[in-house]
């Protein structure tokens, strides 16, 4: 077996974007409209013969593929029964290429520790296409459908048609691939429907019309390995799942790879009925640096592109900008100097490995990549306290440190997007799976890449699986499952991670097959405290899954000033029925510091406990209050444009000031507006509103009902 290996970290930004050309100077677009949209198709048939309707849509939304030239849709834009499309996110994968084996792969099909393999699943992949003749996906595809050129042939991006994308390939060989190398669920049916097109781009309207095909060609199981930066559960991408997993078709979601920060997980990972997915770090075999006078341990993290450190003795260690490093470890601090060029200058002086120290608290990722000249020392980051620490005990002495390597425990990758959800306050994400050295199929060959992309197609082979062990079961059922055998990850003190990190933990096939008992609803959010005084109860509904009468109790949670929880200490369900169980929370919020509280609840079943996490937000929180300000031209017009913005708090009004971003010296005023609402806000701007096009710094201030101002800033282009 031959595998071709590069690290990748993937992730999701947001571009302006509306139709894509296609061959023959024809444009494609996906429109949304009122009334039936196959009337509309009989209309377009007869009074616009030159526009090929493609497809129609009436299952998660209403509205009709188009085909024409850019000139004839314009001409559109006067038919009244087509509504104003949603504002059209657009989604891009990127990723960082690492050149060497990490030593460190996972195997998706590690994860499957069951005897099926997702026979008979019909498992649809929403991404950028698949490579469906790869000879370890060929067994298993079956069909799919491109919805950025509106064909049947969902086949990645080829490099004659523009940037070419991997990404997708990757995701379904994680979950169903069947030769050489083995995916979670090798005998699951692949259908690939292709949402993004070259580089990996493709808008929000094409991801609701890829599930609606998808939940049309009769789906079991979605992955979603995608997303947006909008932390709100209205999204229209999210209503779309929401409306799917009401149809019966599982949808499993990437949290995102916004992390480590709170409040980080984006549409449509942030829908309600969403199975959605954070990404854990495996275990890993990672270096140190000793030194055993002053007892001090260094933590060496690898730049990417740099070769392995296989030192297994003691070294001198020296500063950089010494006259001799030949044969030592350099180190540096992180400055302008560009870490390939910092590490080409440690090279040619002769060291053996050069540290670069952070410039600011905490660690960070640094690349040394370049594939015309490649380093060929290994090329690693510090903290910054550590880089400190060895600048103060070398000065004007020898000093030598050993180079040891020690075990990682199982742990949450800190790019993985962390909940919860504004508005609504939802938990997530509701589960994690191995999200980092995830090898699996790329055109061509294999790769390893990282992520939440990577992650969630884990969690779509083992629904697979469950799927085929009980054909029987609902959605619920099944996902019910995966969530209550999740098995919580601790630090390595041994103190579980928060449950917006991590949700109910990692998931475990084989214990979620056979489990006696199914939590339905395991994830407890008792929403946000606004009141002086509060009590909130949820109904957890649970299911005896077992052939006989089983017996439950509450531990007593510890007192915590403020809280006062109202528990079932023990109750009955005989075998085979489903009891609504109330647990109830009494919140004195004048007791407790305002922002986001969470913590455990456990249940005991025999010798079996349940791990439940539970949240609220206490008056309010650091969440932010605006997000996802973008803007681009309104589909079938060439003089206006749309806007979007999300709100999650009440507001009076939003003004958006435009800046040099060289500079930041004040440009002038974008927009103002006092019609907003929580949600998404959109709105037009005439090109001659615009003013000069060019890349600006927008900032977005909004004048909450509360008489605060909340802030941010991101980049726009005026074209």
């Amino acid at each position: 077996m031959r595998f071709f290996l590069t690290i990748l970290l993937i992730s999701i930004t947001i571009l302006p974007a509306s139709t894509y050309a296609i061959a023959d100077n024809t444009a494609s677009v996906i429109i949304e409209v009122e009334g039936d949209p196959s009337e509309h198709k009989k209309y377009l048939e007869v009074y616009h013969p030159y526009i090929d309707v493609i497809a129609t849509y009436e299952t998660l939304f209403n509205g009709l593929a188009l085909q024409a030239t850019p000139k004839r849709l314009e001409k559109m834009e006067s038919l009244e029964f087509i509504k104003a499309i949603h504002p059209v996110s657009t989604y891009q994968t990127q990723y960082e290429p690492i050149k060497e084996k990490t030593n460190n792969s996972v195997i998706p099909a590690s994860l499957n520790d069951t005897t099926y393999t997702g026979e008979g699943v019909q498992v649809a992949v929403v991404d950028t296409g698949i490579d469906y003749d790869h000879p370890d996906l060929a067994p298993n595809y079956v069909a799919g459908f491109d919805l950025v050129d509106l064909d049947d042939d969902p086949m990645e991006t080829l490099q004659s048609q523009g940037m070419p994308t991997l990404h997708g390939t990757h995701v379904a060989g994680i979950i169903a691939a069947n030769g050489d190398l083995k995916g979670v669920a090798p005998q699951a049916d692949i259908y690939a429907y292709r949402a993004l097109g070259p580089g990996g781009r493709g808008t929000s309207v094409q991801v609701i019309a890829a599930l609606e095909q998808a939940v049309d060609d009769g789906a079991d199981i979605i992955n979603l390995s995608l997303g947006n930066s909008v932390n709100g559960p209205d999204f229209p991408t999210s209503v779309a799942v929401n409306r799917a997993v009401e149809l019966g078709v599982a949808v499993v979601i990437a949290n995102g790879n916004n992390g480590p920060g709170d409040w980080t997980v984006g549409s449509p990972a942030t829908a309600a009925n969403a199975l959605s997915v954070g990404a854990s770090a495996n275990p890993q075999t990672v270096p140190y640096l000793f030194e055993t006078l002053e007892d001090k341990k260094i933590k060496l993290t690898l730049m990417a592109g740099s070769i392995p450190w296989d030192f297994t003795t003691d070294y001198k260690v020296a500063q950089l900008t010494s006259k001799n490093v030949k044969g030592k470890i350099a180190f540096s601090s992180r400055g302008k100097t560009p870490f390939h060029k910092k590490a080409k200058m440690a090279q040619d002086a002769g060291a053996i490995a050069l540290l670069i120290s952070n410039n600011e608290p905490g660690v960070f990722q640094g690349s040394v990549q370049n594939a015309e000249d490649p380093i060929q020392i290994p090329v690693a980051a510090i903290s910054k306290r550590d880089g400190e620490w060895l600048k103060q005990y070398t000065k004007g002495k020898t000093v030598y440190m050993e180079s040891n390597h020690e075990k990682t425990k199982l742990a949450i990758a800190d790019f993985s997007s962390r909940g919860p959800v504004t508005v609504n306050w939802d938990l997530k994400p509701e589960v994690s799976a191995p999200g980092t050295n995830i090898l699996s199929t790329v055109p061509g060959g294999h790769q390893e890449l990282q992520g939440t992309s990577m992650a969630a197609p884990h969690v779509t082979g083992a629904m697979a699986l469950l799927k085929e062990a009980h054909p029987d079961w609902t959605i619920e059922q099944l996902t019910g499952a995966l969530k209550t055998t999740a098995s919580r990850i601790n630090t390595n003190q041994s103190t579980p991670i928060k449950p917006n990190i991590q949700g109910m933990g990692e998931i475990q096939p084989q214990n979620a097959i056979s489990t006696p008992t199914i939590i339905h609803n395991p994830l407890l959010s008792f929403e946000k405290i606004t009141d002086y005084k509060e009590t909130k109860t949820i109904e957890l509904t649970i299911e005896n899954n077992s052939k006989q009468v089983q017996n439950y109790a509450f531990n007593i949670p510890k007192k915590q000033k403020g809280l006062s929880w109202k528990l079932p200490q023990t109750f009955t369900i005989p075998n085979g029925e489903t009891r609504k169980i109330p647990v109830e929370l009494s919140v004195n919020s004048t007791l407790l510091e305002k922002g986001l509280h969470q913590g455990w609840l456990t249940l005991k079943q025999g010798k079996e406990l349940y791990h439940l996490p539970y949240l609220f937000v206490n008056g309010t929180a650091d969440y932010p209050k605006a997000m996802g300000f973008d803007f681009s031209l309104k589909p079938f017009s060439d003089d206006q444009f749309v806007y979007q913005l999300y709100l999650t708090d009440p507001a009076e009004s939003v003004d958006v000031k435009l800046y040099n971003p060289e500079t930041l010296v004040f440009d002038r005023q974008f927009l103002q507006t006092e019609e907003v609402q929580v949600g998404m806000n959109e709105g037009y701007l005439k090109e001659s509103e615009l003013g000069e096009p060019g890349k600006y710094l927008a900032v977005i201030t909004v004048h909450l009902e509360n008489g605060k101002l909340e802030s941010y800033q991101t980049v726009i282009y005026i074209q």
